[in-house]
């Protein structure tokens, strides 16, 4: 058994035929985790007893004729982030590490769960999701199952290497400046990040990076993706940037996946550096979306300047609300230090410096709005470069030259809410995968799903990591 090679779908469709039990899957995740997690890095905790408790009580469900959900028994790993309930959150650092186990689960994970997915374990992110490559002082690197000398990606990187080295076929992420695509990128995958509110999060707390950060699922393909955003769109009552329940099946993309007729290709922004290379895979990418009928037409600027500013002073004031309460303790002194700069930035904003990074927010988005007007989906890369050595990070090389943003083409589109996804367009001549993005306008994810869908088909990438 491989989970690269069955989908989601398919596994779950042979639980509900008893071709396979839910035990079996579980009991395949944790031996490969087993096998493989002290290699790549990607798990934080994991309870082999609560998973296959879990799974056999999907197998009663089908034992007794009843129906498990859409993904009966399907193993699936947590970002730690967020909560599981049984399992501590730890969120990558010490300063809440040794904490007990959450009572509930997020509103992703219990609907997942209700769909029949069997929770496994945590997997490994930065500490509270800073950065894009996955480290922290708990677990160490979450290493690139195509090269281990290389990062996964982040800050859902334990999620994208555990999928990529086949330890579970699917994983829950964040994405709050790339967090779902800048990991998916690395690892080969596809990904989405939906538009603000289609996948809910609300809960006992306020939402930790304000409007900028959306929760999903994470898996190797497209459709695995839109199966699973299927079980978990829709409202909820304590999320109040929750939207309604689309009218369609999300999965309905799947039978009719095609490319708009106008795209826009942009493979800068404006203000991006790109690594020729890369920009080369991407290119032949673009030249795919025109063989299935899109106008492509190239832009040379999006936005007039790198909107990284009004991204950090809206990251920055998070993440000092959230460490406010510890800054005395003895753990938080073994932070990073440049996340505690990060911190320390935030504590001194004033109230009128965040005003006016969400009125920027407004005016990128009018610039988007402007954009769509003339086409339907925009075109860039994911990624300024491959997946950067652990040996350079944080920075990557750009042209041979490093590189601390090399993950400008993700974030621009958390500040305006836009759904965007990732395909990979193909590996570097070393064997590293390198994504390209496609952005939708305001809520259009049934376009960008379509799109990606397409994409992925017709660009026909297939191949596996060498490590799993």
């Amino acid at each position: 058994m491989d989970f690269r090679r069955t989908s989601v779908v398919e596994l779950a469709r042979q639980v509900r035929g008893k071709e396979i039990s839910a035990r079996e899957l579980a009991g395949h995740a944790l031996s490969r985790i087993e096998a493989l997690d002290a290699t790549v890095g990607a798990f934080v905790t994991v309870d082999a007893e609560q998973a296959l408790e879990q799974a056999a009580a999907v197998d009663q469900i089908v034992a007794t004729g009843g129906d498990p959900g859409p993904l009966a028994g399907v193993p699936i790993g947590v970002k730690d982030l967020e909560d599981a309930a049984g399992y501590p959150t730890t969120h990558g650092s010490a300063v809440w590490a040794g904490g007990p186990p959450a009572v509930a689960d997020s509103a992703l994970v219990g609907r997942l769960r209700a769909a029949g997915c069997v929770v496994v374990g945590k997997t490994s992110t930065p500490e509270m999701g800073w950065s894009a490559i996955t480290d922290n002082s708990l677990v160490g690197p979450a290493r690139n199952p195509w090269n281990l000398d290389h990062t996964a990606g982040g800050s859902s990187g334990g999620s994208a290497a555990a999928i990529a080295a086949g330890l579970v076929p699917l994983a829950t992420g964040s994405d709050g400046g790339g967090s779902i695509r800048i990991p998916a990128s690395c690892c080969g995958l596809s990904g989405m990040k939906t538009s603000l509110g289609r996948v809910p999060s609300g809960g006992d707390h306020g939402p930790g990076w304000l409007d900028l950060s959306t929760k999903g699922p994470m898996a190797r393909r497209m459709a695995d993706i839109v199966w699973a955003l299927d079980a978990v769109v829709g409202p909820e009552p304590t999320d109040l940037r929750s939207l309604p329940r689309p009218e369609a099946p999300w999965p309905a993309v799947l039978d009719d996946p095609h490319v708009p007729a106008r795209v826009a290709w942009s493979p800068t922004l404006g203000y991006a550096p790109l690594d020729e290379e890369v920009r080369a895979i991407c290119e032949r990418a673009v030249g795919v979306l025109e063989s299935l009928g899109a106008d492509v037409v190239e832009v040379e600027s999006v936005f007039d300047e790198d909107p990284f500013p009004t991204w950090a002073t809206i990251a920055n004031a998070c993440l000092s609300r959230t460490y406010q309460p510890h800054l005395d303790s003895p753990a938080y002194a073994g932070t990073p230090r440049a996340l505690r700069r990060l911190v320390d930035a935030g504590a001194a904003l004033r109230a009128v410096d965040l005003v006016r990074a969400l009125d920027e927010c407004h005016r990128l988005n009018l610039a988007l709005v402007d954009l769509f007007h003339d086409v339907r989906l925009l075109v860039t890369p994911t990624l300024a470069t491959r997946p950067p050595s652990l040996a350079t990070a944080p920075a990557g090389l750009v042209n041979g030259v490093p590189e601390i943003g090399w993950v400008r083409f993700t974030y621009p589109f958390n500040l305006t809410r836009s759904p965007a996804a990732t395909v990979c367009a193909g590996l570097t001549e070393d064997g590293l995968p390198v994504g390209l993005q496609l952005v939708g306008p305001q809520h259009a994810d049934l376009v960008v799903l379509r799109s990606a869908a397409a994409l992925e088909a017709a660009l026909g990438f297939d191949e596996l990591a060498p490590v799993g």
